[in-house]
């Protein structure tokens, strides 16, 4: 694994790991929030049903105390007893019924007729806004081991149980409490249930509210009997530990969704970016390489220059041609980028070399876009000020689809050649330089593609167009450089004819670094001299 590739998987880890705990907090988040709304909206409906319930109790108390008030039959006499016993059994709810006289029980369906002598009632613990008074858990009505409330109006009383500690419309796993309000005293009452919410005060009004993490809800009725509100409330960490059903599945689901999402983005960021994306990312950074193959004197085969190729490698380490790389330059308008990093490189590469060999050549190839681009001439210029190299030993190549733009072609070799350039056709052969401008261009070399050094031997066309071509060149005075020679059979076709020709290919080297070249050179020292007026050796740089 290269180390970009474990670099990915590394991170492609990390944000799977990454996503899925942020998926697993979010979905807890979720779940705990879907619990508690739903505990608020049962807390809700449990205290709805409670008041309805409460209602119903109410209405029956009021009922009774009505008919108890209404009645002719003298107090706790038989007839009214039996009213009274009457009442009690077509009720669901009342536990007692009684008659009070001058604040103390006379009688009562349970107790029959009281000594009127015993204790009197306390002060009630309520008042309604209608006069019906409310005992909370008296002794005087308590029943063995039961918590009561008590209602008078007038002089008869009813007792109630357990309708305020056993509401049945409260779901057994909420809390609640039952209020009344005093209207002499303007407060609330706890009349039942735990002792563990806020001031009743806050009890009194229908809604649901939250007091720091309790939860409430709160309903009310207001009817003859008293201002009377049920309650139900739950804390936050009861809420969840009553149901874990939505926070574990909301949880698990977070996490699983934090799996897709960070494979998912792993996926997209392991994605391969885009060859030009890459290839602008390596130029900022000064990434691409150059290689030097020699070119030899074909009589001799010494070397007498050098083609220097541009190499690149992409993100994860594949090399790639200059034939596709710099296609995607020219294509998206930063070909020249190219073609400056090159020329700065090589000219430093060779500059020792060109200062003590003047007969040594350098040739650079550049783009279409080059060619008319203002900033090429001084970026070459400069860069050969720099280096101490003189114009002279540098030869610029240009491609023949470049000499497409005739007068673009024409203005930029003009320049060339009063700067001291040599200039050389690349690929001749290959499209589109007719016989017809090709002396109009007035080039000094051409440079036979090595499709027509394949065709050697061969019945092809191009072995057929070879003769013509290297007898167009001699009548043009065009110098001659191969390449592609890769057999002794080439290198012999080329060196057998009366003009001087150079080649380039493996059969006498591969492109090699700027160390090795130099190695190559000095082996070769004794054969630089050799270049004279009538061997001209131009060296070609490709992108």
């Amino acid at each position: 694994m290269t180390r970009t590739l474990k670099y990915r998987f590394l991170a492609a880890v990390a944000t799977i790991l990454v996503a899925t705990a942020c998926g697993v907090l979010a979905g807890h988040w979720i779940g705990r929030e879907i619990t508690l709304k739903l505990a608020r909206v049962s807390l809700g409906l449990d205290a709805t049903r409670a008041i309805n319930e409460g209602n119903t109790y109410a209405r029956d108390v009021h009922s009774a105390l009505d008919t108890m008030n209404a009645s002719k039959y003298p107090y706790c006499s038989e007839e009214d007893l039996g009213l009274l016993r009457k009442l009690l059994y077509a009720s669901h709810f009342l536990k007692e019924i009684g008659r009070i006289r001058d604040n103390k029980i006379v009688c009562s369906t349970k107790l029959g007729r009281e000594d009127p002598s015993g204790a009197e009632l306390p002060q009630p613990d309520a008042i309604g806004t209608d006069g019906v008074k409310a005992y909370r858990n008296i002794p005087v009505f308590r029943l063995p081991d039961v918590r009561v409330v008590a209602l008078r109006d007038a002089d008869s009383y009813v007792v109630l149980f357990p309708y305020f500690d056993n509401l049945r419309g409260i779901s057994a796993i909420h809390k609640k409490v039952t209020t009344v309000s005093d209207s002499e005293q303007n407060r609330s009452l706890l009349l039942a249930g735990a002792p563990s919410p806020p001031s009743w005060n806050q009890l009194t009004t229908s809604g649901d509210f939250r007091i720091g993490e309790i939860m409430f809800s709160t309903r009310c009725s207001s009817l003859k009997i008293n201002h009377i509100c049920t309650t139900a409330y739950l804390s936050f960490s009861e809420a969840l530990e009553l149901d874990h059903r939505d926070q574990y599945t909301f949880t698990f689901l977070g996490g699983l969704i934090g799996i897709f999402i960070g494979a998912f983005c792993s996926i997209l960021y392991g994605r391969k970016p885009s060859m030009e994306k890459q290839l602008r990312r390596a130029i900022k950074k000064d990434q691409l390489r150059v290689a030097y193959q020699p070119i030899v004197d074909l009589a001799n085969r010494s070397i007498v220059g050098a083609e220097a190729l541009a190499r690149w490698s992409d993100e994860d380490g594949n090399a790639v041609g200059p034939d596709v790389f710099v296609k995607i330059a020219e294509q998206h308008g930063f070909v020249g980028e190219i073609t400056r990093l090159v020329v700065q490189r090589a000219v430093r590469d060779f500059a020792d070399v060109l200062r003590a060999n003047p007969d040594f050549r350098l040739s650079i190839n550049v783009a279409a876009a080059d060619l008319s681009d203002a900033r090429f001439l001084p970026m070459l210029v400069q860069s050969l000020d720099k280096e101490g190299v003189s114009a002279e030993s540098i030869a610029i190549e240009i491609t023949e689809s470049s000499t497409a733009r005739h007068e673009v072609a024409m203005e930029t070799i003009r320049h060339l050649h009063r700067l001291g350039h040599c200039v050389h056709i690349d690929d001749f052969g290959t499209g589109y330089s007719s016989l017809s401008y090709l002396q109009d261009l007035s080039v000094d070399a051409i440079k036979i593609d090595r499709s027509f050094t394949r065709s050697i031997g061969m019945e092809a066309v191009t072995s057929a167009i070879l003769p013509q071509i290297l007898a167009l060149a001699e009548a043009l005075h065009l110098r001659v450089i191969v390449e592609g020679i890769e057999t002794s059979s080439q290198a012999s076709y080329f060196k057998s004819g009366a003009q001087p020709i150079l080649g380039q290919g493996w059969l006498f080297g591969r492109p090699v670094p700027t160390a090795e070249f130099h190695r190559l050179l000095a082996e070769e020292v004794k054969a630089l001299p050799i270049a004279s007026e009538d061997v001209y050796a131009p060296t070609v740089l490709t992108l």
